[in-house]
């Protein structure tokens, strides 16, 4: 499943195809024992050489993604390095793991629990660096889904289509697009 793996000054890369989107995949960038970073590409742009030589840590999160995407309710354990983001990215993102799997919460939900506005939720949600593990997807708005990594748009051309990713992934994990 996993198409790629590369290493180079101490960060390491592995990208794996993203079920149910057609040419897409995740990648993910990591250094030691947490992850760094996870972009959506498109499957064209990642380079076709494969290393047998997985770390420990490429295995457990690669592990823990075929896990997710074969089952929707397994859980993550892999850690991620918040710390590129702002301390209030930071506070959202850990209140995105408390939404069980299954269940959404609307933007406005989640800002009265932490104190804030609907759109600096938004916000955060559209920087997070760690798509599907830290899952913003779980984030609707009061009317509808809402949008995912800045998008708001059902169709682009050319474009990774955010929408279809979210839409993909709240139908994999069963969860009503009514939240909280």
């Amino acid at each position: 499943m996993w198409e790629c793996f590369t290493r180079s000054n101490l960060m390491s890369n592995i990208s794996v195809p993203l079920p149910g989107v057609q040419d897409l995949c995740l990648s993910i960038l990591f250094s030691g024992h947490h992850i760094s970073r996870i972009r959506y590409l498109h499957t064209s742009s990642i380079k076709a050489d494969v290393s047998e030589n997985d770390s420990i840590f490429a295995k457990k999160i690669r592990n823990e993604l075929e896990s997710y995407f074969n089952r929707s309710d397994s859980q993550f354990s892999v850690l991620c390095d918040l710390s590129a983001g702002t301390e209030f990215q930071q506070k959202v993102w850990q209140s995105l793991l408390d939404i069980p799997m299954g269940e959404t919460q609307t933007y406005g939900f989640l800002a009265k629990k932490i104190n804030t506005s609907a759109r600096a939720v938004g916000n955060a949600c559209r920087h997070n660096l760690f798509p599907v593990i830290i899952p913003c997807h779980r984030v609707v708005s009061a009317t509808g889904i809402g949008g995912y990594a800045g998008d708001t748009q059902l169709n682009q051309q050319g474009q990774i289509n955010y929408m279809q990713i979210k839409q993909w992934l709240l139908s994999h994990e069963k969860c009503s697009v009514t939240g909280k």
